[in-house]
């Protein structure tokens, strides 16, 4: 089996815990009630299950705010994945301009990032397109993300995409780094997630296991 690959195709274009980094930018209030192209609550369901993940496959993450003062801090069902973690606050709208967030991926070693952001269009579009420019494979979470409109959000992936960045869903972040049930390890901790966020595949997952006399907190 050839196993080469680009950025986009074959194996290595694969997410998995060694090769990724997560950043979460800008999950503030102010952020979030500007939110137009998704419900705010399913975006704030979407980004803490994304976070969980990262956390239980131990993908570093990143925190960061911009002007919390004004914008405010953290979302607390996010800080609350990471409660130790003291989220950097920038002034910059571009986080890729605020050397303290660049210093911290350098540091990871990884070459793929991975970042969802309030706004698409701007407070995700710009780190993105500017982290491509400087050789890093850039995923972007499109679920955990809002812009200030449908076509704020659109018009922002469209730009991404154009400049070689890859959208990808929180569903998919997870099971990418899971990829093999077979995974023991890893597996019963996304199970939970699954359970916690996934929805009405959510429910189903819990009427099966009920069907088949399953003890869900032992799965």
């Amino acid at each position: 089996m050839n196993t080469n690959s680009t950025a986009y195709q074959g194996l290595g274009a694969m997410l998995t815990p060694d090769n990724c980094a997560l950043m979460l930018i800008d999950h503030q209030p102010f952020q979030v009630s500007g939110v137009k192209n998704i419900d705010a609550a399913l975006m704030i369901n979407n980004v803490v299950a994304l976070a969980k993940s990262a956390k239980a496959f131990g993908v570093p993450t990143l925190l960061t705010t911009v002007l919390k003062d004004r914008g405010g801090n953290l979302i607390k069902p996010l800080q609350a994945v990471f409660p130790e973690q003291v989220p950097i606050d920038r002034t910059t709208i571009n986080t890729w301009e605020d050397r303290n967030c660049v210093r911290w991926f350098e540091e990871t070693g990884r070459k793929k990032i991975v970042i969802a952001a309030l706004w698409t269009e701007i407070c995700l579009a710009f780190p993105v397109i500017h982290a491509l420019g400087e050789g890093y494979e850039v995923y972007f979470v499109t679920d955990a993300s809002g812009g200030t409109s449908v076509e704020a959000h659109e018009m922002g992936i469209q730009r991404m995409i154009q400049a070689g960045a890859i959208p990808i869903t929180w569903a998919v972040f997870a099971s990418e780094l899971q990829r093999d049930w077979a995974r023991t390890e890893t597996g019963a901790a996304l199970a939970e997630i699954l359970l916690d966020h996934g929805g009405a595949s959510a429910t189903n997952l819990a009427w099966e296991w009920q069907l088949l006399g399953l003890d869900q907190a032992a799965s």
